[in-house]
């Protein structure tokens, strides 16, 4: 009976949420009429910005769940003097911001929304595309055979794949960590030498030595250099919309300065602060909102909504289903129409919101979240 009593007193204490207040639909998903449904437990949600969840807070609210995007780094520093976190969920596809060993040793459940936005990001690389070169769409018979690179063919990557294949491009994929198959069908030489686009897909790593165990085999950091730029015809684009440092900021600018490359980021190696001197030079810049569909936003609070629910035992009840409105952006209709691709999503108007945050030389941290809080999440391209 005693263990029976503690149990139940487990049970009917509030649930205290610590989380991310740039999670789509947190109140909607995480309240008692949604986790505490089976044993009537009150759910206390505290919504923070990202980059305000700090160790000095966690030690001070003790909660039993932290929500977090990709801004809140996940380690000893930031949960040594907490003693209450049961799980951690990240509404994101990247990881490369938790220490997933530390949790695991700390006997953390950690769970993640790996594929949330992989729909929302490849499109964004093909609107980036066809906005700089409208000639890439593909009419009966094909007018140019466009080879689209891709380094890292996860969930984005192998979707991206998938919808260039559909419009009649040529695919070089290139993954050390997968074997080899139909779109995994290069070498990394062969994607930077023969590509007319290379768009990233990679997480962040670092290489692997005695001081870093939890390090890659196939480091990711500056994967791109200047070496790697070198490697690249000067009329290859170049698209980054993983993490920012998996290029080498300075390399690009020089070689930008040099080509006259056409390079569109969405992801920076400084981020949240960005050189007016690098912006300059981008074709297209947007604020790290590639995944910021409604579609995209949604399912990663839903796939760490239901993992939530797995580890509380509790029954899923709230679907993403039942919060969005009717979506008329149908894929069909974009290739059968290219000039509506402005109506899909105009990528332009994002990069001209970055641009005008420029003051003294650079775009600003806190200028560069608001965008991202901010941002109008847009649809995404229906099968």
């Amino acid at each position: 009976m005693p263990h029976a009593t503690a149990a139940h007193n487990e049970a009917m204490r509030p649930l205290t949420i610590v989380a991310d207040s740039n999670i789509a639909s947190l109140d909607e998903f995480f309240n008692a009429s949604t986790l505490g449904q089976d044993n009537k437990r009150l759910v206390n949600i505290i919504s923070v910005a990202g980059r305000a969840i700090n160790a000095q807070l966690l030690a001070e609210l003790q909660p039993d769940v932290l929500l977090i995007r990709s801004v809140t780094p996940v380690s000893a520093a930031l949960l040594a003097d907490n003693n209450s976190v049961q799980f951690v969920g990240s509404a994101t596809i990247g990881t490369d911001h938790v220490d997933q060993a530390y949790l695991a040793a700390r006997n953390i459940t950690f769970a993640n929304a790996a594929g949330c936005s992989k729909h929302s990001v490849a499109q964004y690389v093909l609107s980036a595309i066809l906005t700089l070169r409208p000639q890439y769409w593909q009419q009966s018979p094909p007018v140019t055979l466009v080879t689209l690179g891709i380094i890292g063919l996860g969930n984005i990557g192998s979707t991206l794949a998938e919808y260039a294949r559909d419009l009649g491009w040529q695919v070089l994929g290139y993954d050390p960590l997968l074997p080899a198959s139909n779109i995994n069908n290069a070498s990394f030489e062969q994607v930077l030498s023969q590509s007319h686009v290379i768009s990233l897909h990679v997480p962040l790593t670092d290489k692997k030595h005695d001081t870093n165990p939890n390090g890659s085999d196939y480091p990711t950091r500056h994967l791109i250099d200047k070496e790697a730029l070198a490697a690249m015809p000067v009329d290859t684009m170049l698209i980054n919309s993983a993490r920012g440092p998996v290029i080498n900021a300075d390399d690009l600018q020089a070689d930008i300065a040099c080509t006259g490359r056409q390079v569109v980021l969405d992801v920076f190696e400084h981020e949240p602060k960005i050189a007016e001197s690098l912006l300059s030079k981008l074709a297209i810049a947007t604020p790290h909102i590639a995944g910021y569909t409604l579609e995209g936003k949604l399912r990663g609070t839903q796939m760490v909504y239901d993992a939530l629910c797995e580890k509380l035992a509790v029954t899923p009840v709230q679907t993403m289903h039942k919060l969005l409105p009717l979506n008329m952006f149908l894929w069909s209709e974009l290739k059968a129409h290219p000039d509506r691709l402005v109506k899909f999503y105009d990528i332009m108007a994002d990069d001209v919101a970055l641009r005008d945050k420029v003051t003294d030389g650079q775009i600003h941290g806190a200028d560069f979240d608001q965008l991202r809080r901010d941002y109008h999440l847009r649809r995404e391209w229906q099968s």
